[in-house]
Parts: C-alpha cells; structure tokens; sequence
C-alpha cells in the first residue's frame, strides 16, 4: 500500500494542509503502508523556494516523515511531454487559443473544473498548434476510445463503495480538459499528478472531497495509458466558524503563524480533530 501527500509550493500549509497531511500518513499507518511526499510544482508563474522550503519544516514540525528523494514534479517535465505525445497519437487532443473571457463570453457554463470548455476549438489538428496554445483533451474521443464503464473504489464516504462515472457527467460537468497550459507550457494537474500516481505506484489516493468530482478526468487518463487505478478516499474538509473552506487561496492562517504564537503540535492536532493516540 503506498499513498502520497502532494502540497503544491504556492504558499504556506495552512491547518487543511495538516489535516490532509495527518490523514494520509494515519492511512498509511492503518494499512501497514507507505506516505510518499510530492511536490506538485508545475504552475511556473506561482511557485516559489521558500514555500516547499517551509513545507518540510511544517511537515516534520507536525512529527511526519517521508522516504528521500522527493518527487518534484518541475524536475520530470519531458516525462509529462511524453505522456501527451502519446495522448496524440491516440487522436485524442486538440490545440486551444481560448482565454478565459473567451469561454464565458460563448455561454459556458460552470461545472467541476471550472467553466465546461464549449468546444470552440475542438475541430482543430494537433497539427495546427500556434505558440501560446493549450493543449485539450477531447472527452468524446477518449470515451469512444475507451469503449468501457468508468468506475473506482471510494473509502472516505463512511465506508467502501463502487462509484461509476456517466459520459453524462463527463460531458456535462467536465468538458474536455487542459492537459498543457497556454503560455507557460506548464503540465496540468491532470497530467502530472495522473502520470506520478502510476510512476510511483500509489495504490490509495488520499485527498481533499473538493477533488472528487474531478476523478473521471484521472480515470480516463488511466484507461488510455493502461495505468491502474488506486482505491480513492476522499476525506472532509476542514473549514473556519463561518463553514468555509481553509485555503490558500481565502488567505488562511500559515501553520507557520500559529508557530510563532507558541502553540504545540498537539494543540494544532486538537483543532484539526487528531488528538494523539
């Protein structure tokens, strides 16, 4: 059994972080397992030292530890090159020249991962890539390549259970995909955290239930490639007074700061809800 833990170096771990974090590596534990650390790196215009710096202070702060050498998901881009020419090869991708206000301006809805891509320029060749274009995923085309029910095993919502995919959902939730970011060239979170779970063998994804409705777009993924797919727990979220969501992006308070207010692992462990065994 091996699972992973995969902060993305952004900004600092906030108290979600740690309840991630404490509940991959109680997993881990409970299943006689493995807790791998990733770094998932690839967003070049946002990522910066000192943030996967003080992720290794925080983590080893909060009493976790992980098997050296870390993945850094910057340091293996041919590898995700790779993986999307063989995603062309399979007639399944299509260069994209659409910026955001683009796709809302032509009616799109919003769905999983953002607004559902209306397919503006799904009738373009691989062939006709011009410089600053994202790369997408055609759903269609990989469903009717894939020929068969998508399907994975969840462990987070109060038990084991089957949970299938619809092309429904698929098509009308999702859309198809970036896989390759405009601009940047940067890999997705998609395709680089699809393709690391196969390389490094994880066998129990653990994450945030904010990610579940994005599963389908990694099952896909793992059919065309022929990777196996890991048992899925999705666990809850932890969230302020007010029942939002502790993120980085909400400006949540850094591990780090409660830190330097002197408070203890065990106290963090308390707020999060894993007192010590």
């Amino acid at each position: 059994m091996i699972t992973r833990f995969a902060p993305s170096p952004t900004g600092p771990l906030h108290l979600g972080h740690a309840f991630s974090a404490l509940t991959v590596w109680q997993v881990a534990q409970e299943n006689d397992g493995t807790a791998l650390l990733r770094i998932e790196d690839t967003d070049s215009t946002r990522v910066r030292p000192q943030f996967e710096d003080a992720i290794y202070d925080d983590l080893r702060w909060l009493g976790l530890d992980w098997p050296e050498p870390v993945r850094r998901q910057s340091d293996h881009a041919g590898e995700y090159r790779e993986t999307l020419r063989a995603f062309s090869a399979m007639s399944v991708l299509y260069p994209c020249s659409c910026n955001r206000r683009a796709i809302q301006a032509a009616g799109a809805s919003r769905g999983q991962d953002g607004f559902v891509y209306p397919g503006t320029c799904r009738a373009r060749a691989m062939s006709d890539v011009q410089p600053g274009d994202s790369i997408r995923l055609d759903i269609g085309k990989a469903l009717a390549r894939i020929n068969s029910p998508l399907s994975y095993v969840e462990t987070g919502q109060g038990g084991t259970s089957d949970v299938t995919v619809t092309d429904d959902h698929l098509l009308k939730q999702i859309g198809d995909p970036v896989l390759l970011r405009k601009e940047t060239g940067d890999p997705s979170y998609h395709l680089a955290c699809t393709h690391d779970d196969a390389n490094q063998g994880i066998t129990h994804v653990v994450r945030g239930r904010d990610i579940e409705g994005l599963t389908a777009i990694h099952l896909i993924l793992q059919k065309l490639m022929g990777w196996p797919t890991p048992i899925y727990h999705h666990h809850d979220l932890i969230t302020d007074e007010a029942g939002q969501r502790l993120a980085k992006i909400d400006h949540s308070k850094a591990l780090s700061a409660y830190r330097q207010e002197g408070m203890t692992v065990d106290d963090i462990r308390r707020m999060v809800g894993f007192p010590r065994p």
